[in-house]
């Protein structure tokens, strides 16, 4: 990402005073204009130095305000004209201008964003309804892995794909339980929890964390041992975002054998389809937890009648073992999928990270792990957790939605849960997502057209499904993954404070009866709400 060299004879905080005035801000009033002024000064007053603060702050006039604004934003439905943006981009170099932002932040009054892969799914890490500054942890992803001792310290802005490639380098025989998009920032992923293909074995990303580095509301920089136990728990699921800015994470790393064994296969509605989802969920929790079993589902054209539509179940599997040894596991516990040899395929653990994601090409290298560049899509996510099996009827319900006019890139995955997921407390860390769950739903639906009713139409149908599904998955309440965000579960007003019962609409759904855990941290270390968007924890305080 190229840099932007302010040149000016101008004082550095009278540039930045020049530039605000043919801003978009400018209709704001005098007393505006001269928050933000203050706001700038007080950034340049902490830098010290113009060429430090000149490659760090982008302001809406600098060149390289919307590249850097874009490069990691992830979901074109908030890339609009009509979308607030920041006032300014801070991509800190250095723990002491996160500090910075955030003092300067609180005394003039801007609302803080901070972003590290920009997967949020309701764009929360860049987008707010007031001013606002972003933090943007782009420049913080050093990652240092000692083998030896199984650990690794990932500064936040890192992606999952860079640590994946890291750890590599040092070991074949040591991996990370994390997610299958590369290009997802660890700073989120972890601090909503994080799960992937070795979820079952070892469970999520947050429960591997064993130290970080926060900077807290008042800028100081703690570690585990100086922001206590309460705080420490509270940002490994609870949102890391709502509490501070965590500029790196250190996690153990489990081991993996030297061999493992993949497979993908494809079954539609004329090939048992429907009877093998309905087993495969009394199935893929139960199996021994080596194996991950992962179910895709789509509309494809049908081999069998021409110009027809059916569903297609994907089958996606990583098993800790080798080919021969899963043959047996499979025709022992799911015989009906009727796995072959020639379906498996022995592979190691990073070259696994380069199978499951679709948008990897076969012979690409590794390297590929470290782009950080991706596209951004316009999509509608949401999620559910599934408690009972879901009948044959309800799934062929499910399939007939298929078929509407809005879902040509309608996408719906299961992911399995039991395992060492059974046994982790759901009070270990605030999520809560554990025993008693056998898989997780996705949905996720995309378009092409930025347009409002465009989007509006697809959004709709995504609330129709969710609507016919609400029988068969939890209840009481019905269960979403944080990193899932879904606006429709309920947000917070944007001032300093807000209601449990306005905040429990959509904290309950998330964290269940860790919500009011989470509350109670928030407000003994952030009385004043400062670390807040439109789904983060509130202070209950009123002092």
């Amino acid at each position: 990402m190229q840099k932007h060299k302010m040149k000016s004879n101008l004082p550095i905080p009278l540039l930045f005073l020049s530039l605000l005035f043919s801003f978009s801000w400018a209709a704001l009033g005098l007393t505006h204009q001269q928050q933000h002024h203050s706001f700038l000064q007080c950034l340049n007053r902490h830098f010290g130095n113009a060429n430090s603060i000149s490659t760090v702050i982008y302001t809406q006039t600098n060149s390289s305000f919307s590249s850097v604004l874009e490069f990691s934003l992830r979901n074109a439905r908030f890339s609009t004209p009509n979308t607030l943006k920041p006032l300014v981009i801070v991509t800190p170099s250095h723990v002491s201008h996160i500090q910075a932002t955030i003092n300067c932040s609180r005394t003039h009054g801007l609302q803080i964003r901070i972003r590290s892969g920009g997967h949020d799914y309701e764009g929360l890490s860049y987008v707010s309804q007031v001013p606002f500054v972003i933090i943007d942890l782009i420049n913080l992803r050093s990652i240092d892995v000692d083998a030896e001792n199984k650990t690794a310290w990932i500064q936040a802005g890192a992606t999952i794909g860079e640590l994946y490639y890291r750890i590599a380098e040092k070991s074949s025989t040591l991996a990370f339980p994390a997610g299958v998009c590369p290009t997802v920032g660890v700073g989120g992923h972890f601090s909503g929890g994080g799960y992937g293909m070795l979820m079952r074995k070892y469970g999520l990303a947050a429960d591997q964390i064993i130290d970080a580095q926060l900077v807290d509301v008042n800028g100081k920089l703690l570690d585990k041992n100086s922001m206590g136990e309460d705080l420490f728990w509270a940002i490994r699921g609870g949102g890391a975002a709502s509490f501070g800015v965590v500029v790196a994470w250190k996690v153990k790393l489990v081991p993996v054998p030297s061999t493992l064994t993949v497979f993908t296969v494809n079954r539609t509605l004329e090939e048992n389809g429907t009877m093998l989802v309905h087993k495969w969920q009394s199935i893929a929790p139960k199996i021994h937890e080596d194996l991950y079993i992962r179910l895709f589902l789509r509309a494809v054209n049908s081999s069998q009648q021409e110009g027809k539509r059916t569903i297609q179940a994907s089958f996606v599997s990583l098993y800790l073992g080798r080919a021969d040894e899963l043959i047996d596991l499979m025709q022992e516990s799911f015989p009906e999928l009727g796995l072959v040899k020639e379906d498996c395929i022995e592979m190691s653990w990073i070259q696994s990270i380069m199978y499951f994601p679709s948008d990897i090409p076969e012979d690409a290298p590794l390297e590929i792990l470290l782009n950080r560049t991706g596209s951004a899509g316009i999509f509608k996510g949401k999620s559910d957790y599934v408690t009972q099996t879901i009948p044959e009827t309800a799934l062929e319900g499910l399939w007939q939605r298929f078929y509407e006019d809005e879902t040509e890139s309608l996408e719906i995955l299961f992911s399995p849960y039991g395992g060492n997921m059974d046994d982790i407390p759901e009070t270990e860390t605030p999520y809560s997502h554990r025993a008693g769950n056998l898989f997780n739903i996705h949905y996720v639906v995309g378009w092409s057209e930025e347009d409002a009713s465009e989007s509006q139409r697809y959004i709709n149908f995504m609330r129709r499904l969710y609507r016919y599904m609400e029988p068969y998955v939890s209840k009481s309440p019905r269960r979403a993954y944080m990193n899932y965000r879904d606006l429709d579960l309920g947000t917070n007003n944007i001032g300093p404070y807000t209601s449990y019962k306005q905040a429990s609409k959509w904290g309950l759904p998330y964290f269940d009866k860790n919500f009011n855990r989470l509350i109670h941290v928030k407000t003994l270390v952030d009385p004043t709400n400062f670390f807040r968007y439109q789904q983060s924890i509130p202070s209950l305080s009123r002092g």
